[in-house]
Order: structure tokens, then C-alpha cells, then sequence
């Protein structure tokens, strides 16, 4: 099985300076990509940023490449992921780039990919950019060097999409709202969506400085809008991410709603709407109190891998329309082609507007489960299902959880540790079985 040298689930992601986050890389990153694309002959590529600092010079760095394997190239500057994925569709480009570490400090950057359908590209044509990047660069001759044009329009054309997106029946006048931008990508976005829709908008984390994105601000630090949304009396806030394609929400009270409560209110909206389409899929890091609602409703839920490349997956072989995460990447299929924070929060409003119901109210259906997670030091590919002891450690957890919870081992893709996870009803015994299960696992696999 081959193996990839530089993409990995989400793109190429590091710390800036560090290879392969320099402009070196990025300039034969884009030449390489360039390549690849124009074997179908002149081909264009859209490429859009975050807000930090490293994303103007990476940004001329793929466009120069681009251009010398003779790509045209259509600059977007600021946008939110699922817009560049939006857009690439729009403007039948054959790809889109994205220059961003998401919820990662400024320090960090990365860039990922989307084809023209405004998905991620298939592995073929990423093993195909990784073997061009292994060849010696040579530009194109003079004639046939891509242009670069900017397009000055593409804040307000993905704000008009975003806007019909939210049911045409409803409206937001009278809303209160607070939107946290991360100091990112929607920061000249989500605010006007909002406010073009009725909604009274107070915001923060919309100042960007190339440093300050998800700084004490967004959705990885939702304790912030809390507070705002207190001490505002607003009806609600919405924290995006730096890149804007995760959403959390919090309730009038200042309570956090995350990932997997936006997910079950959405789907029951549209299950009594009749516009579900199948079932939900969550990760294997669902809340199991996500599982129990589902399962009162009558709704189909699976599990994918943790990261939305394998939720996406699973909604395409299922053709199923609505899935996310925990951490409030949320896929709307029938909408967009990838998670989008702006379009995920306008789902749970129009759900709220046609349930009746506030948000703190409509939360209600699902009841949490505590969730305890442990650390394992291991060595790096540990087999967990050959540790026998473990199996029957496991086997006993669950007996011990009688139906009423979960277990969950899942070894680190990134570190040498194994995750041991307990959910249950009762926080008492979920921690105590935790503890346990983790000493199992460090004596056996440690």
C-alpha cells in the first residue's frame, strides 16, 4: 500500500519555517500541483487564506507556481474554507486551494486541496502531486505562463449563497446575536450573513491582525462568547473557528451547545420536516448521549473514524445528507460539499424558529453522558487487539456499564499513546472504570 510523504487527512499542516511549511515548498508544492492539473489542458485554480500572518507569502508563493506550470489563477484573499470550496464549484475552476491550520495558533499552517466539486481530492491525484514534487521544476514557456486575476467579489457572493441557505419562510428579526470570528476567515462574513437576515449582531473576534487568530477567542475557547452573550442578554452567540468550517453555540443561560447537540437538533428538524434523507453520522468521539436521543427518535446513527474526510465517506456510500463531530464540523450535504460554520448555524436557527422553541429549550433533547478520557503511553503501533488482558479488561467495563454507556480504545494517529475513553450515566463510575481500564492498558501495552 502506498504511502503518502506530505498529505495527510486534512491536507499538509506544520509549523511555519519548518518543512514543508516554507515558501519553498509551497512555490514547488503549487508547480507541482500545476502540473498535474493542466495534463487536461489549460486548467484554472482558486485560492483562498486565514487570516495569519505566513498566508500572503505563501499565498504568492502558489500562485507563482501555479502560474509557471501554466495554471490561471484566481485570487480570493480571506475566505472562510467552505467558501473556496463553494466557489471552486461556482466558477467551474478544476481546483480550490486552501491556505489555513484551521483552529491552530498563527504560527501554524497548512494548505489543503479541494477538486472542482469542492471536495477533497481523490488520493490518485494526491500521490500524483507528491511524486511531481520529486521531479525537477520547469516552467512553462513564456507564452503559456498562467494569469493571475483577483476576485473582488467573493465576500458577498458566498454571503448571498449562505443567506439561501436559511429557509425563505423565516427570518431573524427581533435575534440578538453575538458571532465570535476567531479574528479569522469569516470575520468580514458571518456578521452580514446575520445581519442581512434581520438579526441585531454584536461582535467580536473581528479584528484580525495576522497573529490573533483563535487567540482566547472562536469555537476551541467558547467561555468568551458566554460571557458576551450574558452580559448582552442576547438570545444566543455563535463561535466559529479560524478558518470557519467548525460552529458552537451558546444558549441565553451562557451553556455551551457543541458539535453533537447542533447535530441532533438539525436532524430532528428535518426528520419532521421530511427532509432528512437516511440517518446521521457521527465519529467514534460522539457523545453516546447523541446515540440514546437519535435512537428515542427513531433516527438511524453510525459511527466513522474520527475526522469529517471519513464522516464525508460514510454520508456519500449511505447517501445520507447530515453527519459532523463533536467539535462542531457539521456536513449539510444536501447544501455543501464540506463542513461550513455559517451554514450549520443557520440550520439550528431555522430549526429553532420552526420548532418554537430557544435554543436552551431545544437542547434539552439530548442529555450528555460524562466522558472520561485517559492517556496511555504505548510504543508507536501498538496492536491493542492482541493484548488479551485488554480485551477481557474491556469486556468487563462494558458488562459493568450494563447498556447504559460506552468503551472506546482508539490508539493516536499522531502520538505513541492510546486513548482510553469511558462513557456512562453515572460521573462517579465512569471515572472509576476509566482508571482501571487505563492500568490494564499501561501494564500490557506500556
Amino acid at each position: 500500500m502506498k504511502t503518502k510523504n506530505y498529505f495527510g487527512t486534512d491536507g499538509i499542516r506544520g509549523k511555519v519555517g519548518e518543512d514543508p511549511i516554507t515558501a519553498e515548498f509551497m512555490l514547488r508544492l503549487g508547480w507541482a500541483a500545476g502540473k498535474v492539473f493542466s495534463r487536461q489542458g489549460r486548467g484554472r485554480i482558486l485560492i483562498g487564506k486565514d487570516t495569519r500572518i505566513s498566508g500572503y507569502m505563501f499565498e504568492s508563493a502558489l500562485e507563482a507556481g501555479l502560474a509557471s506550470a501554466g495554471i490561471d489563477v484566481m485570487l480570493l484573499g480571506p475566505m472562510p474554507t467552505p467558501a473556496i470550496a463553494y466557489l471552486t464549484r461556482t466558477f467551474n475552476a478544476n481546483a480550490g486551494i486552501v491556505i489555513s491550520a484551521s483552529h491552530n495558533p498563527y504560527y501554524d499552517n497548512g494548505v489543503k486541496f479541494f477538486s472542482g466539486d469542492g471536495e477533497k481530492l481523490d488520493d490518485e491525484i494526491e500521490f500524483a502531486i507528491e511524486q511531481e514534487l520529486d521531479s525537477t521544476m520547469r516552467m512553462v514557456e513564456s507564452k503559456r505562463i498562467g494569469k493571475v486575476t483577483r476576485i473582488d467579489d467573493a465576500a458577498g457572493r458566498y454571503i448571498e449563497f449562505c443567506k439561501s441557505c436559511f429557509p425563505s419562510e423565516y427570518n431573524l428579526k427581533g435575534r440578538k446575536i453575538v458571532v465570535d470570528c476567531a479574528h479569522g476567515a469569516t470575520y468580514h462574513i458571518a456578521p452580514s450573513v446575520f445581519r442581512e437576515l434581520g438579526a441585531q449582531v454584536i461582535e467580536i473576534g473581528v479584528d484580525p491582525d495576522g497573529f490573533n487568530i483563535n487567540q482566547e477567542v472562536g469555537s476551541t475557547t467558547p467561555e468568551v462568547l458566554a460571557e458576551k452573550v450574558q452580559r448582552e442578554e442576547a438570545d444566543f452567540g455563535v463561535a466559529l473557528d479560524g478558518d470557519g468550517d467548525r460552529v458552537i453555540m451558546v444558549d441565553h443561560m451562557g451553556e455551551v451547545v457543541d458539535g453533537d447537540e447542533l447535530l441532533l437538533i438539525i436532524a430532528v428538524w428535518r426528520k419532521q420536516c421530511g427532509s432528512l434523507d437516511g440517518g446521521v453520522v457521527g465519529t467514534l468521539m460522539s457523545n453516546f448521549g447523541l446515540e440514546k436521543a437519535l435512537q428515542n427518535e427513531k433516527i438511524p446513527f453510525v459511527r466513522a473514524a474520527v475526522g469529517d474526510r471519513y464522516v464525508l465517506a460514510e454520508l456519500q456510500d449511505r447517501n445520507w445528507k447530515v453527519g459532523g463531530e463533536s467539535s462542531g464540523h457539521i456536513i449539510c450535504l444536501n447544501l455543501t460539499s464540506t463542513g461550513d460554520g455559517i451554514i450549520s448555524a443557520l440550520q439550528v436557527m431555522a430549526a429553532m424558529e420552526s420548532l418554537g422553541r430557544n435554543l436552551h429549550e431545544i437542547k434539552k433533547m439530548m442529555e450528555k453522558y460524562p466522558q472520561r478520557m485517559i492517556n496511555v503511553k504505548c510504543k508507536q503501533g501498538t496492536s491493542i487487539e492482541s493484548a488479551g488482558p485488554v480485551n477481557n479488561a474491556v469486556k468487563a467495563t462494558e458488562k459493568k456499564l450494563n447498556g447504559k454507556g460506552r468503551v472506546l480504545l482508539r490508539p493516536s494517529g499522531t502520538e505513541p499513546v492510546v486513548r482510553v475513553m469511558v462513557e456512562g450515566e453515572d460521573r462517579v463510575l465512569v471515572e472509576e472504570l476509566v482508571k482501571d481500564l487505563a492500568e490494564v492498558v499501561e501494564q500490557a501495552l506500556g
